[in-house]
């Protein structure tokens, strides 16, 4: 019969009797019904203790082993206080004993510092620089001082705003960043390694630099007019690189032209004179084949660089053949037909030729034959 049944009010679900609700039974007689049931209740209680402690150390066992990847290292705490830098790998730890923390010595972070300033010339500028840096040493990073990343911050700020108070405006903005870059990186160092907070700068960048809005405009131009100035005297040196080398290759060609001219004309002279030297002898044994010879072998140099032809007659004259204009005609290119050529001279023209062959061999042995008397 169930308990909610008619005949069965005065009793309840937890063995309670009588129609008094006295609420739930107490747990250690549920469990004690139940080892009883079991066989006793003393061996379930032992059991039961002995599987939960068991659960407790092997959840406690596997909570321990963590994994330290490769840009990371490891601080170990043992009761709060440090032990040893653990390297990358799966290492295991007693939970609740040691505590690691995990430090990535491989990232490179990024801070930047900004705001309106005052330079050495008294005026007001407004800066922003970025440094990069990261974690040297994991240790000293997180114990060193209380927040290494605002405390790294205040000092970058701290090292910028020195800097440009020692520096005039017209370097700020124009010639001088890389100068003011290079000095608050030495000035953020100094700083860095009094407080000793285990970080190493890998570079600081000048972003930005502007004056007020109000002269912005004039400081532009400025800034423009000595841009285009160093751009132009950059132009102006590399077309002096370019041109030097060719000037100098010209000038020492013309000098070894000049050199070569000089000794060929020597040679060409001395071996004139070496070859009129040995004529010599020849003329005074025999000046009038000498003569004769010298003369044709003239007439022949000089007749065999020309296309002229003259033919000797019988009656004293030659005939003169301009066979360079005939060929310089035959060789032009064909002209239009609506063109009227121009006729070529009459090959049949004549003019009287002395003949120098018979007055000159007379003449010149009648001055030989006076020249020996």
């Amino acid at each position: 019969m169930a308990w909610n049944e008619p005949g069965n009010q005065g009793k309840d679900p937890w063995g309670n009797r009588g129609g008094k609700d006295q609420g739930p039974p107490d747990l250690d007689e549920v469990f004690r019904k139940l080892s009883s049931r079991f066989g006793g209740g003393n061996q379930f209680s032992g059991l039961g203790a002995g599987l939960v402690l068991l659960g407790l150390v092997l959840i406690w066992a596997f909570s321990g082993f963590y994994k330290i990847e490769e840009a990371e290292r490891g601080v170990k705490l043992r009761f709060g206080q440090y032990t040893e830098l653990v390297e990358p790998g799966l290492k295991w730890k007693p939970t609740f004993v040691d505590t690691v923390y995990p430090v990535n010595i491989q990232r490179v972070n990024r801070l930047t510092a900004s705001g309106m300033m005052l330079t050495q010339d008294e005026n007001v500028v407004r800066v922003e620089m970025e440094v990069q840096y990261r974690i040297a040493d994991p240790k000293k990073y997180l114990f060193s001082v209380t927040s290494p990343d605002q405390s790294l911050s205040e000092a970058m700020d701290s090292a910028l705003r020195y800097v440009i108070g020692h520096t005039t405006m017209d370097n700020i903005l124009t010639v001088g960043r890389d100068r003011v870059r290079r000095d608050t990186w030495a000035e953020l160092e100094d700083i860095i390694e009094s407080y000793d907070m285990g970080l190493v700068v890998v570079d600081v960048a000048f972003k930005e630099a502007r004056p007020p809005e109000e002269v912005k405009p004039a400081f532009d131009d400025a800034i423009a007019a000595q841009e285009d100035e160093e751009r132009y005297v950059q132009e102006a040196t590399a077309y002096s690189r370019q041109v030097e080398p060719q000037a100098r290759g010209r000038a020492e060609r013309m000098l070894q032209e000049a050199d070569a001219y000089k000794r060929r004309v020597v040679l060409e002279a001395e071996g004139e004179v070496a070859r009129f030297a040995a004529l010599l002898p020849e003329y005074e044994a025999a000046p009038v084949v000498t003569r004769e010879r010298l003369y044709l072998e003239t007439m022949e140099q000089v007749f065999s660089s020309t296309t002229k032809v003259m033919v000797d007659s019988d009656g004293g004259s030659m005939f003169y053949l301009p066979l360079d204009k005939i060929i310089q005609n035959q060789s032009a290119p064909a002209l239009p037909q609506h063109k009227v050529t121009e006729p070529v001279p009459s090959t049949h023209q004549t003019r009287p030729v002395r003949n120098d062959f018979d007055d000159g061999r007379s003449s010149r042995s009648d001055r030989t034959r006076q020249g020996r008397n």
